[in-house]
């Protein structure tokens, strides 16, 4: 017979640990947000700064007036700051980041453009039935092309050395 008590327990070890995760991510979004501020202030650049938690990895954006110095030609000092900003979160929480960093939305609009080019590449190999090999990429850009290839239900693999490391869109087996 039971004696009325109820487990009232709510959390479970996966709930419990999907919440330490959001709160170290968390934790990356203040500690990248506090170094990019002291950059910005630094190099007395005017700009906000927006925190989010996108899917499995911190975010931070900065945005305001002209920030194109952040960004560089083809995202080349955004990628470098990223990668300091990365560093910086490193050397706090002693974990690698995978934050990802965005100016004045470049990556944002990067990745429509992206699509749109992984798009294009799918309709030639389902029209040609031969793999497409794409201009190099960085990490970021690849991994959007290889999403959207993955949705379309082709196969995509990467070749070659960075900073050569481009996509090959392959049809389907």
């Amino acid at each position: 017979m039971s004696d009325g008590m109820q487990n009232t327990e709510s959390t479970t070890p996966a709930t419990d640990e999907a919440a330490d995760r959001l709160k170290a991510l968390e934790a990356e979004s203040d500690i990248a947000a506090d170094y990019l501020e002291e950059l910005l202030d630094i190099a007395d650049l005017d700009g906000d700064i927006d925190m989010d938690i996108d899917g499995d990895r911190a975010a931070v954006s900065i945005v305001g007036a002209d920030l194109s110095n952040l960004v560089g030609e083809n995202g080349k000092v955004l990628e470098a700051l990223q990668e300091l900003t990365r560093l910086a979160v490193y050397r706090e929480t002693g974990e690698r980041s995978r934050l990802m960093l965005d100016v004045s939305n470049y990556r944002a609009n990067r990745k429509a453009e992206l699509e749109e080019v992984g798009r294009k590449a799918i309709e030639e190999v389902k029209a040609t039935g031969s793999s497409v090999r794409l201009d190099p990429m960085t990490p970021f850009e690849r991994k959007v092309v290889h999403d959207v290839v993955a949705a379309a239900g082709l196969t995509s693999e990467s070749e070659g050395e960075e900073p050569r490391r481009r996509v090959v869109v392959q049809p389907a087996q």
